[in-house]
C-alpha cells in the first residue's frame, strides 16, 4: 500500500527516498534518474533542509557492530521534563530523546560505548537525578525494521528501476564491522554531514582522499556505519508519532516483530529484554490514524497481550543533532 503526503509533493518524496537509498549519490546523478536537472535536486534540496529538518548523517549501526542498546523511560516531576532532555541531548552517547507522557515522561535511546559508560548513566547518573522518579530501562536484543532500512520506503515514490539505478556501487565487505581508533575523525566528520565531499573528509582526518574512499567504502559496507536521512514527518503530512510498548507471549515474540516490519505504520520495532519485550515507533497522520492502527492491524495480530502507547509531544534530539528550542 502506498501512503500519501499532503505536504510537500510527489518529488520531494522521491528525493528523500533516494537520498536514503544513497546519501552521498550526487545531486546529477539524482537528477538523471529522477528526470530533471541537478540545479532542480539542489533546490528542492535546500528548501527540505531549511523547512523540513532534513540532515544527511552518517550513523554507527550498533546492531551490527555488537553493541549495547538501550531505550530508556524516565517519569519525571512536573517542569523537569525539558531540562532533563536537554541535558541529556547534551551526552555523545544518546541518539535520540522525546518527550512523552503529558510532558512528565522523557524518552530517549542511547549506545555506551563501553560498560563503564552505561554504568556511570544506569547506575551513577540517572538514580542520583532528583527530579527523576522512576527509570525502566529496555535493552535492545533484536531490530526487525529500521536502521539501514528506512520508513521512507513504505510510500513507494521510486519504481524497482530507479531504486536500482541509485544504489551505491556494490564493494565487497572484508571481516567484521568494526570501526578502528583511527576511523573515528571520519566517522565522526560524517555524524555531522553524511555528504561532506572527499576533500572534506580528507582534511578532517589527515589521510589522503584515496584512503578516505577506500576506508569509507569498507565501512558502508561491513554495515559498521550506515548513511540516514533525518527529516520531520510532520513536515511530510506525519505529524503524529509514539513509542509502542507491546507484550507477547514467548511463542509469538518472533512472529509478531516479523509482522509489525511490514506494517506501514511502523518505522522502527525491535524485541528488547525489560518491561516489553517489544518496543515500536509508529508515524501516521492523526490521533484518529493511531487508533485505527491500535485497534485494527496492531490489535490483530495473535500473542500480543498489552500494548501502552506513550505519544511524542516534542523531539529534542535526533540522531545526530539536537532540535532547536522553540
Amino acid at each position: 500500500m502506498e501512503m500519501e503526503s499532503h505536504t510537500f509533493d510527489h518529488f520531494d518524496l522521491q528525493l528523500l527516498d533516494a537520498l536514503e537509498v544513497n546519501g552521498r549519490a550526487s545531486f546529477s546523478r539524482i537528477g538523471a534518474v529522477l528526470g530533471v536537472s541537478d540545479q532542480t535536486v539542489a533546490r528542492r534540496y535546500r528548501r527540505l533542509w531549511a523547512e523540513g529538518g532534513l540532515r544527511v548523517v552518517a550513523v554507527r549501526d550498533a546492531e551490527r557492530l555488537g553493541q549495547d542498546q538501550w531505550t530508556l523511560r524516565l517519569r519525571c516531576v512536573p517542569d523537569s521534563a525539558l531540562p532533563i532532555a536537554q541535558a541529556l541531548a547534551k551526552r555523545p552517547d544518546t541518539s535520540w530523546i522525546g518527550i512523552a507522557a503529558g510532558g512528565t515522561e522523557v524518552i530517549f535511546g542511547t549506545r555506551p560505548r563501553s560498560v563503564g559508560d552505561r554504568d556511570d548513566l544506569l547506575l551513577g547518573k540517572l538514580p542520583r537525578t532528583p527530579r527523576v522518579m522512576e527509570i525502566r530501562a529496555h535493552q535492545l536484543l533484536h531490530r526487525f525494521f529500521g536502521g539501514p532500512s528506512g520508513w521512507l520506503s513504505r510510500f513507494g515514490a521510486l519504481t524497482a528501476d530507479q531504486l536500482t539505478a541509485l544504489g551505491p556501487e556494490p564493494v565487497a565487505a572484508e571481516g567484521l564491522a568494526r570501526i578502528d581508533p583511527q576511523d573515528e575523525p571520519l566517522v565522526a566528520a560524517l555524524e555531522q554531514d553524511g555528504r561532506a565531499t572527499y576533500p572534506e573528509l580528507q582534511r578532517a582526518t589527515g589521510r589522503s582522499e584515496s584512503a578516505v574512499k577506500r576506508r569509507l567504502a569498507a565501512l558502508l559496507a561491513s554495515g559498521a556505519v550506515y548513511i540516514d536521512v533525518e527529516y520531520d514527518t510532520e513536515s511530510i503530512g506525519y505529524p503524529v508519532s509514539a513509542v509502542l510498548w507491546i507484550t507477547t507471549t514467548p511463542a509469538a515474540l518472533h512472529t509478531v516483530g516479523e509482522a509489525l516490519a511490514t506494517h506501514d505504520e511502523i518505522a522502527h520495532a525491535a524485541a528488547t529484554a525489560g518491561p516489553s519485550n517489544i518496543i515500536a515507533t509508529v508515524v501516521v497522520r492523526s490521533t484518529a490514524h493511531l487508533y485505527a492502527y491500535l485497534s485494527g492491524p496492531l490489535g490483530r495480530l495473535e500473542g500480543v497481550q498489552h500494548v501502552e502507547a506513550s505519544p511524542f509531544l516534542r523531539r529534542v534530539k535526533q540522531l545526530t543533532y539536537q532540535q532547536p528550542s522553540r
